[in-house]
């Protein structure tokens, strides 16, 4: 009996200090949070767009990539970020260098992934300008799985997915924005965009939409494709919204 009773009271210390340690490190987000006043916004999204393929559409599913940043998609994310958070901070214009932020990619072995610091950390403090604000909002691109898990899609993206009876064409928009404290330079928050509500039908985790036939490119290089530079961009601001709003940083009315 005297065991038990003692087997129980360890596993209520336990279950209290887990509780008070989420407790604390919500505490702590949320006040880091309320102490920034001045922040700056980074994007490095829309270099290019990539074309996949998956289920029943023949041998050839390798994903091909074609340059995009004609279409300005980053300039934009910054354009309607600042307007969004205007609203709760000062938002300041900043310099930095997209290509290297671009570059940054997850390691082939997951392992590693788990263990390194964020690879964006050590960015924010050497290629960004100027230095000294309240905190820094990074955002890059995103992976999700798509057909059945065996492969995955990033950023900027079109998708034909073909089964016996028909194909869906879609195209999506994933990324991932976080917080990063100006001065240790930690993060804050990170959160991955979430899927709409008028996703398509091949599952992705993030912010997706079904086109039709007429969103095709037709054209050799798809940076001229107007109808579907719009498709993406439209992606783009309907999704950022209500990112920012979910990670407590903008409110949508």
């Amino acid at each position: 009996m005297c065991r038990s009773i003692r087997c129980v009271r360890f596993a209520t210390v336990v279950l209290i200090a887990v509780s008070v340690s989420a407790c604390a490190a919500f505490e702590t987000r949320e006040t880091k949070l309320q102490a920034v006043k001045t922040v700056g916004v980074i994007s490095a999204v829309g270099d290019e767009i990539t074309f996949a393929k998956g289920g029943l559409t023949g041998l050839n599913n390798r994903s091909q990539s074609f340059p995009i940043a004609s279409w300005g998609l980053d300039d934009l994310i910054v354009q309607q970020a600042t307007t969004a958070l205007n609203g709760r901070f000062q938002v300041q214009p900043v310099s930095y260098n997209r290509t290297a932020f671009t570059a940054i990619k997850d390691s082939p072995v997951a392992p590693v992934n788990l263990v390194r610091s964020d690879p964006f950390k050590k960015l924010v403090q050497t290629e960004v300008s100027p230095q000294g604000l309240d905190a820094y909002i990074v955002i890059t691109k995103a992976k999700s799985s798509f057909g059945g898990g065996a492969r995955k899609v990033e950023g900027i993206g079109f998708i034909t997915y073909g089964t016996v009876m028909e194909s869906y064409r879609q195209v999506h928009a994933l990324y991932e924005i976080r917080v990063f404290d100006g001065k240790t330079f930690d993060v804050i928050e990170k959160m991955a965009a979430p899927p709409l509500d008028d996703g398509g039908q091949v599952r992705i985790a993030g912010p997706t939409r079904m086109i039709d036939e007429s969103f095709a490119t037709s054209v050799g290089n798809p940076a001229e494709n107007e109808k579907l530079h719009a498709a993406i961009a439209d992606l783009v601001a309907r999704s950022l919204s209500t990112t920012l709003s979910d990670m407590h940083l903008a409110d949508v009315r």
